[in-house]
């Protein structure tokens, strides 16, 4: 199975891309996509040359399932929003492509690859280089986006296991204030 990891941001997107065989990791891919051509203030630009790079790498690679960094929340708001613009380009690209996407946290990620959620940048750079017998370490963005192609591999088999042994309840029908359902 190959597996893209992406690592969004409206400044440079990581990209990283795996392939699992059982236990086995190899590495096919990395880099970066960058908005730097675009206008700072020019948001759809941006997000524009996101979509496009990322799909491109879709095309190229022909990755069979995909997994995204989900967004935390910032200390500034305005930078979490924009962040979540960003990732929303990268997911867009990713189900126009047809593919399955799988969503983990940074913490979920590091724990996969270094042990402990708390791990520094380079630390799951190094450990990112030691899994796919890279020659030298990764760039960070690109090193997260190999992170969490590599915590899919190892989370995403168990979970397609546990999604296909537990019996799932029925849900109940409610609905919020003014008419909306869950």
């Amino acid at each position: 199975m190959r597996i893209l990891g992406i690592d969004p941001g409206l400044q440079t997107t990581g990209f990283g891309v795996i392939d699992c065989d059982g236990p086995r990791l190899a590495y096919a891919a990395s880099g970066t996509i960058r908005t730097a051509d675009a206008a700072r203030g020019d948001l759809p630009a941006r997000l524009k040359i996101l979509f496009e790079g990322v799909r491109e790498v879709v095309e190229r690679y022909r990755p069979d399932t995909a997994s995204v960094e989900i967004v935390f929340v910032n200390v500034n708001p305005q930078s979490t929003l924009l962040l979540g613009q960003a990732r929303g380009a990268a997911l867009a690209a990713l189900v126009a492509g047809g593919l399955p996407v799988s969503e983990y946290t940074a913490v979920q990620m590091k724990k996969a690859v270094v042990g402990h959620g708390q791990a520094a940048k380079h630390q799951v750079q190094a450990m990112v280089a030691r899994l796919l017998s890279l020659p030298g370490v990764p760039g960070t963005d690109a090193a997260d986006a190999l992170g969490l192609a590599i915590a899919h591999a190892h989370a995403g088999a168990s979970l397609a296991v546990l999604g296909r042994q537990a019996v799932l309840a029925p849900r109940a029908q409610g609905q919020y204030r003014k008419g909306r359902a869950y």
